[in-house]
């Protein structure tokens, strides 16, 4: 068995590279082919990052050696893209969601199951030094058993200044399937499993008006809710609040916060891998920021590829699995649900909470 995991990307837009420069962070992955349904870009990729060639997609799933595919394609296209590479006998890792409907999900995870292959997803934001550090702390009991959270995503949306904002409006865009999987997936992580959902949304503004230069004052449709606010009902207890929109201009609220029958916890931004996070008991006059010992408190985007990576090698679970994913991909479909039957939704899926990262000296003991 050799000592790394060769591996494909998918997909060349943006994020590509933050994956690409995990393969020097990361010495579990080898990651030596990248693909797109533009050459051009894949070509462009390969030239920045010379350790990888640009192929065709056939090319690369027919590679025997490659036993990964990072799917990092648009969202409607993570579901047939991940199910080519399962198909293909090749574990695969979608950027989020992962799909865009339970039906979909479901017929990856069984995919996977049958063909004895690991699916995962991001974000793997939460396996970060910020997230993982409050992790800790609701582990130990530092704010007594959790009670409630709130989390907020909220801004404008970003149609002033996105060059291709068309999609954030479509079927499996919105502030719920683009940001939301961050939120849920921190919640999960801090709180485990959701039970039922309820909730309302709304499309405020049918259009929206384009600020980019050579856009500028085009119209474009919004086909989704822009504004969705949620009650989450997790299995351990807790009840959340989660409002995820694109039709506000500014606001005070917190990212997250956790609420504890002996304190409140200030969780960070869960799109970042970084602090800062504050404690404050039952007592105190002011809030504690904690400091963080955990790995990775700048940007480790592939730390959740890396999980997979060594539970592929060992044959044990992952962080960032495909059931978590199906998961929070449940919990977001289930608020637009919850909105247009106007009840509660019981969730039919549930997942393990993700194992701790362990603080460790090399990535293999802190995530095998």
């Amino acid at each position: 068995m050799t000592d790394t995991v060769k591996t494909g990307i998918v997909g060349c837009g943006n994020i590509s590279g933050a994956y690409l420069r995990a393969n020097e962070k990361f010495d579990i992955l080898d990651i030596v082919a990248v693909t797109d349904i533009d050459m051009s870009k894949a070509e462009a990729k390969a030239e920045e990052f010379p350790f990888v060639r640009a192929v065709t997609v056939d090319e690369l799933l027919g590679d025997p050696e490659l036993e990964f595919v990072i799917n990092l394609t648009i969202p409607a296209a993570h579901y047939e893209m991940a199910l080519r590479a399962l198909r293909a006998g090749k574990s695969a890792y979608n950027e989020k969601p992962l799909c865009l409907e339970r039906k979909e999900g479901r017929k990856l995870l069984s995919t996977a199951k049958r063909k004895k292959l690991k699916l995962g997803c991001a974000p793997d934001t939460f396996m970060g030094a910020g997230i993982q550090t409050c992790r800790k702390l609701i582990d130990d009991g530092a704010i007594g058993k959790p009670v409630a959270a709130t989390a907020f995503m909220m801004g404008r949306g970003p149609e002033a200044w996105h060059p291709s904002p068309d999609f954030f409006y479509r079927k499996g865009g919105g502030p719920m399937f683009d940001m939301g999987p961050y939120y849920v997936t921190t919640l999960v992580n801090l709180l485990g499993p959701v039970r039922r959902v309820t909730g309302s949304a709304r499309i405020t503004w049918p259009h929206r008006v384009l600020g980019i230069e050579g856009r500028r004052g085009e119209k474009i449709p919004v086909e989704i809710p822009t504004h969705l606010a949620a009650v989450l009902d997790f299995d351990s207890g807790p009840v959340a609040t989660l409002v995820t929109s694109f039709d506000i201009h500014s606001h005070h609220h917190p990212c997250i916060e956790i609420y504890g029958s002996e304190g409140s916890l200030s969780v960070p931004d869960p799109n970042t891998f970084g602090g800062p996070v504050s404690i404050r008991r039952a007592g105190d006059e002011e809030w504690t920021e904690v400091e963080l010992e955990h790995p990775w408190p700048d940007q480790s985007r592939g730390a959740g590829v890396a999980s997979m990576a060594y539970a592929l090698k060992k044959g044990t679970p992952h962080r960032a699995s495909g059931e978590l994913a199906y998961h929070v991909l449940d919990v977001m479909t289930a608020v637009t649900d919850a909105s247009e039957k106007g009840r509660h939704v019981k969730l039919k899926s549930t997942c393990e909470r993700p194992a701790p990262v362990r603080i460790a000296a090399t990535d293999a003991e802190r995530l095998g």
